[in-house]
């Protein structure tokens, strides 16, 4: 099954992981069956999911530190859209907190890169998901070239510690590249131009950036070795086929909040007392 992320706290290791490669990851999440399973596997992981959301936020209202952190990371058409509607679609939305980042603003850019990830952050008993994430700054960045080698270097290093800092303080961390094919990804493109109702997303800049494939996959493949730390592993899912992708994400996110132990939160008053109180009280009598 999937690697469950590792238990909180951790103790300031920034040591990396060995990176499997997409095929020894996604043995590590085998699903015996077809589409129709997957679909129906997916669906039947909604009430234990959402079970284990509503008692993160419980802890979190009463105290807790925990809180988790899912960024998805890919291609375009690799379906970030998709598991927002699939798997995310399964929690309460009054417990997530969901943050799409685009190209960074004129103040986001007077910035440093963390700047604006830093004020997108979950609070204590949330589930923050982040559409796209502070890894475009040495993905897009760095193939566009928009900045020099050495400011690349010096972010996968802040993104260890700042990944780091939010392990020790309390968020859980996973990290997901939804691996697709160029091949997955024109046919993607194609049926975009094909219907009208989906002709809103394509851009003609996405052929464009197909001309960079093998340099996107390269920065990715150098991002995904640099910032996999401990508390903070990458988790490589197999994207073509979308029911298996929106299932392996929703199962990685079941068994980390598995992982958590989380559970109803002990009262701090007397139940019986407060039980008493209120079968014996007379609002507005001021007794």
């Amino acid at each position: 099954m999937l690697r469950r992320s590792p238990r909180r706290p951790l103790q300031h290791s920034t040591e990396r992981i060995p990176l499997e490669s997409p095929h020894e990851r996604a043995q590590r999440a085998t699903f015996d069956g077809g589409k129709s399973a997957g679909k129906k596997a997916l669906e039947e992981l909604g009430p234990e999911l959402a079970e284990l959301q509503e008692k993160l936020f419980a802890e979190g209202y009463t105290g807790s530190r925990q809180r988790v952190l899912l960024v998805l990371q890919g291609m375009d058409t690799s379906g970030k859209g998709g598991v927002l509607s699939h798997t995310v679609g399964l929690l309460d939305p009054s417990g997530i907190v969901l943050k799409s980042f685009k190209k960074p603003t004129d103040e986001e850019l007077a910035h440093d890169f963390l700047w604006r990830i830093e004020h997108a952050l979950p609070r204590a008993g949330e589930i923050g998901i982040f559409d796209r994430s502070h890894y475009e700054d040495v993905l897009v960045v760095k193939v566009h070239e928009l900045v020099e080698p050495d400011e690349i270097e010096r972010r996968y290093t802040a993104i260890n510690a700042f990944e780091q800092r939010l392990a020790d303080t309390g968020t859980t961390i996973i990290k997901c590249m939804l691996h697709i094919s160029a091949d997955k990804q024109r046919e993607r493109l194609l049926a975009r131009l094909d219907e009208p109702t989906k002709q809103w997303k394509f851009k003609p800049a996405d052929v464009d950036e197909r001309e960079r494939w093998d340099d996107y996959q390269a920065a990715y493949a150098i991002a995904l070795e640099r910032c996999n730390i401990a508390a903070a592993p990458w988790y490589v899912v197999p994207s073509d086929r979308k029911w298996y992708r929106n299932w392996a994400i929703a199962q990685l996110l079941l068994e980390t909040l598995r992982a958590l132990d989380v559970d109803w939160p002990a009262p701090d008053y007397d139940v019986a007392v407060q039980r008493a109180r209120l079968e014996s009280d007379r609002p507005g009598s001021g007794t």
